[in-house]
């Protein structure tokens, strides 16, 4: 029975990459000299830190066109609200997400079953796996799930015959 698994990955060497081209921005750039402006990334989260709320958005801006450059869906890019201190000080948190959530996960399938194609589903963990009897209609489905917008960037692995 020919397979494949609709999965949501971002690579992470993208995302280091991306992080380091905006580090090496934020130290050339002349707005930020002498500043305690940085830029953190730990696993799928990348943390910024500023002295005010005006340069934190500009650190947000230099960060989101690096990922966009780099081509990571700004769709699995989820940002957090900007965190203020009385002093001043604002810092943000961007997640990177990673695999199908379930609800969108749900959607999916329930896309694939509106549309009567003989295969079926299966949500695994984080990510679908369809199962029909012919290589066409996988590739139909294919097509139909590419033409519709979800909330997060999909890729199609593990096509087997």
């Amino acid at each position: 029975m020919p397979t494949f698994d609709i999965v949501s990955e971002v690579n992470s060497m993208e995302i280091e990459n991306a992080v380091n081209l905006a580090r090496k921005e934020l130290a050339n750039r002349f707005d930020f000299k002498g500043s305690r402006a940085g830029i953190v990334l730990e696993k799928n989260e990348i943390n910024l830190s500023a002295e005010d709320q005006f340069k934190l958005q500009a650190l947000e801006e230099i960060v989101m066109g690096k990922l966009a450059r780099r081509n990571i869906s700004l769709k699995n890019v989820e940002r957090g609200e900007p965190d203020v201190s009385p002093l001043g000080h604002a810092r943000q948190s961007i997640k990177i997400k990673q695999g199908v959530a379930p609800e969108v996960a749900k959607q999916i399938t329930t896309f694939i079953r509106e549309h009567k194609f003989k295969v079926t589903t299966q949500i695994q963990d984080r990510q679908i796996r369809v199962t029909g009897k012919s290589r066409d209609e996988l590739q139909a489905v294919m097509a139909a799930v590419r033409g519709k917008d979800f909330p997060v960037a999909l890729q199609f692995q593990n096509f087997r015959d």
